[in-house]
């Protein structure tokens, strides 16, 4: 159930003792799949951009900006053209990367790691930024992939309003059905500006997500790959 529904069918009163507000900031997370209409892609994106800098340029005026000046009076096309095309365009599935996999020729049979992945996504809660590095491994069932890529699926489930449990989950199991294998392994160490700039403002704490699946679901195999993300 989405907030704008419990706020609809509480007329924003407490839900268990909680304020929708309170639900905000805790990271309530409805699911593992990104919320979204089914009618979500009835427009295209020219459509949702022109839409986009309409509103945006009412925020902008409601706040009293003078949308008249030269500094600003780009501002709505550019925010529009900036949430479609960049920071949420992995929302839109034709911008999911293609991916090619390849024979494992080398018969190489222990954890590939692909760590230091830079990424930036946005709190789905307050539109803000989450700036952070994620770090990938697999074993290979038979089949290995790009190195490029693994990177590409960092970025494109990143670019969209996001909750850092959720991000953790859907790299891991696009990972798990591409390889089709169970042994995949997602960390991600990220600093939140919900937190930072706003709110509580700690400038000072990160959040740490992991999945750990098939092999890497041991003791051994957890310390083993923590050793190659600390060297």
């Amino acid at each position: 159930m989405q907030v704008k529904q419990l706020k609809k069918e509480t007329n924003g009163h407490n839900l268990n003792g909680f304020s929708i507000e309170d639900i905000g900031d805790d990271h309530l997370s409805t699911g593992l799949e990104t919320p979204m209409r089914e009618d979500a892609f009835k427009l295209s994106d020219e459509e949702k951009k022109e839409r986009i800098a309409i509103l945006f340029e009412e925020i902008m005026d409601v706040m009293g900006l003078d949308l008249t000046d030269d500094s600003l009076k780009g501002t709505p096309d550019r925010v529009a053209k900036m949430y479609i095309e960049e920071i949420f365009s992995g929302l839109n599935p034709k911008n999911k990367p293609k991916v090619a996999l390849f024979d494992n020729k080398y018969k190489y049979n222990q954890m590939l790691v692909e760590k230091n992945i830079t990424f930036y996504s946005n709190c789905e809660h307050h539109f803000v930024p989450i700036i952070g590095k994620a770090h990938v491994a697999y074993i290979s069932s038979g089949k290995v992939i790009g190195l490029s890529k693994l990177n590409r699926i960092v970025q494109y489930y990143a670019k969209r309003p996001q909750v850092q449990e959720r991000l953790t989950n859907q790299i891991a199991n696009e990972l798990k059905t591409i390889l089709d294998t169970e042994d995949v392994a997602v960390i991600i160490d990220a600093k939140h500006l919900c937190v930072s700039s706003r709110g509580i403002k700690d400038d000072t704490s990160a959040t740490v997500t992991a999945y750990y699946g098939g092999k890497f679901n041991t003791a051994d195999k957890i310390k083993e790959l923590q050793n190659y993300l600390n060297n």
